[in-house]
């Protein structure tokens, strides 16, 4: 029988206990590199390990959570991954991103990821133009073992200069 979870209402940050929750406001809009991670980054636990211009590295811990029906890290977190850090890059542009989303995403699933295993991606814009952004990324494994890559294009909202 399917044991249902009640989400949280509207607006409200799901909660790890013992864990202090955060305000609203430390999720604001802060441009560059250093903004304030979101809340589907927190929920998936996803980690910024490292930033530079035009780069990002993302990092998650798989969970059983995240299994598909083989057992294996679903090609959705994945991709959730590889998202996360290319929109990371692009985030470190100068004149700063206000707002990027991304509208094209490609993946190529090279590997499976075992559950339970790290897997960084490392993203990078190789095109920034006022108006659209294109990034590459790489998701791996254990030993740099090569799980997915990826490709994608942005729509983005630059400060005013």
């Amino acid at each position: 029988m399917n044991k249902k979870v009640a989400s949280p209402p509207r607006g409200e940050v799901p909660r790890t206990p013992g864990v202090p929750a955060k305000s609203k406001t430390s999720w604001g809009k802060t441009g560059g590199g250093d903004q304030a991670t979101s809340r589907a980054w927190a929920w998936l636990g996803l980690r910024l390990i490292e930033t530079g211009e035009g780069t990002a590295v993302v990092e998650m811990t798989t969970t059983e959570d995240m299994a598909n029906h083989a057992g294996f890290v679903h090609g959705g977190m994945i991709s959730t991954l590889a998202d996360s850090a290319m929109g990371r890059s692009v985030r470190t542009l100068k004149p700063g991103v206000v707002r990027a989303m991304s509208f094209d995403l490609k993946l190529n699933f090279i590997n499976a990821a075992k559950v339970g295993e790290d897997l960084t991606a490392s993203g990078h814009v190789i095109h920034a133009g006022r108006r659209t952004v294109v990034t590459e990324c790489r998701v791996e494994g254990r030993d740099g073992r090569l799980v997915a890559t990826a490709s994608a294009t942005f729509a983005v909202t630059r400060e005013k200069e």
